[in-house]
């Protein structure tokens, strides 16, 4: 039977997200959302939209992206929006990496080498150390690098000055270093300041995890605007209107309201880090994260008992089945109080493994 899909629709293996439960309430760690509600000025800044309804959104998002220009020190020229980072992750791979050869590290966002297969860009990774901290010599044997910084599911924070370090040699090499920072509100530093020295660098955020809007999809990217045009010129070949008027208004007054993001940010990191040094205290191994998650090495060969085990006490964490991440579980950092149960159950299952 002759296949009525095209050639490119039978090679791709989509990415795989975690479990969204439908049977029964989960203590829900699993997916890195925020377990805080966004700011209470989403509501305000939502109602009264209905009637608006009816008309097409701004196209640009041009009251979003000058409240994140405003944020982050920028203009609005420099900053780009969609539906989602994994959105402007994707434009970007076909912006900036199609028909070209890509790195990333071997264990990293498992969308990036999605990605390169659906735009037709050589995708090839470099090993992680030992310890998992990203090789940046073995990322600089290539040209155009995806750096998801800090890294997932690891959470492993690289320093600035190894950024920077990658970010001359993209561009000693007329190519785009792309900075995904999904979780830049949980580490100390960020890649924001080499946009001031470098045009070839592209940092890609998300509302999902600092913002608690994972349920509106909005992601931006910030960068020269000779990125940011090439990032419209990709969007407008898919849809135009990728941001609703929903999502402008709520993005808009989520990133505004910076105290409440940096009070519950905080929430967060504390919860992680007391989570941490229990985990530790209690002799498991946990790597050092700057990110809103944790992860954890639950098991000598394999973790899937104990997430299994969990899953039966009501708590969702993720397990990765493959290669050196096999013995390991990612712990979303939720609520004090689910933080005191996971891991509570964590050592209690881990003692038995």
């Amino acid at each position: 039977m002759m296949p009525y899909e095209s050639d490119l629709a039978l090679r791709l293996t989509p990415y795989v997200a975690g479990e969204q439960p439908r049977d029964r309430q989960f203590i829900k760690l699993n997916t890195n959302e925020n377990p805080y509600p966004p700011s209470p000025r989403v509501a305000e800044a939502l109602s009264g939209l209905c009637d608006m309804l009816r008309l097409y959104p701004d196209m640009e998002s041009t009251a979003l992206r000058e409240a994140i220009a405003q944020v982050n020190g920028l203009k609005a020229e420099n900053v780009f929006c969609g539906n989602g980072s994994d959105e402007v992750l994707a434009f970007a791979f076909a912006a900036f990496f199609a028909g070209k050869r890509v790195l990333a590290p071997d264990i990293t966002y498992s969308f990036y080498p999605v990605y390169a297969n659906l735009f037709g860009a050589a995708y090839e990774t470099a090993a992680l150390k030992d310890d998992f901290a990203v090789d940046v010599d073995a990322l600089m044997k290539g040209c155009c690098v995806a750096l998801a910084n800090p890294n997932a599911p690891t959470g492993i924070l690289l320093e600035s000055g190894e950024v920077r370090r990658l970010a001359a040699h993209c561009r000693d090499h007329g190519a785009v270093l792309l900075v995904d920072e999904a979780y830049a509100a949980f580490a100390p530093e960020t890649a924001r300041p080499l946009l001031d020295d470098f045009d070839n660098v592209l940092i890609v955020r998300t509302f999902s995890k600092s913002h608690g809007l994972a349920g509106l999809r909005v992601g931006y990217a910030m960068g020269s605007e000779r990125l940011m045009d090439a990032l419209r010129r990709v969007r407008d070949s898919f849809n135009s209107y990728p941001v609703d008027r929903l999502a402008q208004a709520a993005a808009r007054a989520a990133i505004l309201d910076e105290a409440y993001t940096a009070e519950t940010s905080a929430k967060v990191i504390a919860a992680r880090d007391r989570c941490r040094s229990m985990l530790l205290k209690a002799r498991i191994d946990v790597l050092p994260s700057a990110t809103n998650f944790l992860f954890v090495r639950a098991d000598p060969v394999d973790a899937a008992p104990v997430q299994q085990a969990l899953r039966s006490e009501g708590i969702l964490v993720r397990h990765f089945s493959s290669g050196r991440l096999k013995s390991w579980l990612r712990v979303t950092v939720g609520t004090g109080s689910d933080m005191e149960k996971v891991t509570e159950a964590l050592i209690r299952l881990i003692a038995k493994a």
